[in-house]
């Protein structure tokens, strides 16, 4: 059991730890297992990098992200300079359909629409444009519309689950109606709530994931 001090400090390091954030001035508050993370960054990435080491620690039940990314004057661009990155950066990602997403940038914000087969290519959509300059964020829309017809089998799903060593599945509900799983239960950490889905999500043929997992922790009285 943690306190919220000692949850501050273990969310404090883990951050410090990660080789892109080193110099990062990254502010950290925690109570009850809801972590907020303030500060300035000079680029996406590093705001996700710090929500992931954050969704890492044991007792992080939620993050709360107010992390603000500025841009020197070398590395701003207009939204019509970063669209254009945006979709080379599509083009040149073995894994991603290109043709089949649609891109819009606003005040350097990327929206991504469209459909893909599996999820790893929505991921890797997102992650191809993550590390350029000019973008303030991502909102990834594209929805996963498998070609596969074969049935989903809750057994299948519960077995892969089951062989995770980082999950105690006993604890994970597994729900299949259609195209569509609903996972629910409990789990020790974010990492182990994103964990579940990411496993489920190569199950072939899934269109989506309801993940209802609740991160359960108790944490030490003051």
């Amino acid at each position: 059991m943690k306190t919220n001090e000692e949850l501050q400090k273990d969310v404090q390091n883990a951050i410090k730890w990660e080789p892109l954030l080193h110099a990062a001035e990254i502010g950290v508050t925690a109570k009850d297992g809801v972590v907020t993370l303030s500060g300035i960054v000079d680029g996406y990435y590093k705001k996700q990098e710090a929500e992931t080491a954050a969704k890492n620690v044991t007792g992080v039940k939620a993050v709360v992200e107010e992390i603000e990314i500025k841009y020197s004057n070398t590395f701003a661009k207009t939204d019509n300079e970063i669209a254009v990155e945006v979709l080379k950066a599509l083009k040149d990602n073995w894994a991603v359909t290109e043709d089949h997403i649609k891109v819009k940038v606003e005040d350097g914000w990327v929206t991504l629409e469209g459909e893909l087969n599996w999820n790893f290519q929505r991921l890797d959509a997102k992650t191809a444009i993550s590390y350029l300059s000019g973008v303030r964020g991502v909102t990834n829309e594209i929805r996963i519309k498998s070609d596969i017809k074969n049935a989903i089998e809750k057994k299948d799903i519960e077995k892969a689950l089951g062989r995770a060593w980082a999950l105690d599945a006993k604890n994970i509900k597994v729900s299949v109606d259609g195209n569509k799983v609903k996972l629910s239960g409990f789990v020790d950490s974010i990492y182990q709530k994103d964990q579940a889905e990411h496993i489920v999500w190569k199950t072939p043929g899934i269109w989506s994931i309801d993940n209802e997992l609740v991160v359960e922790y108790d944490y030490a009285a003051l």
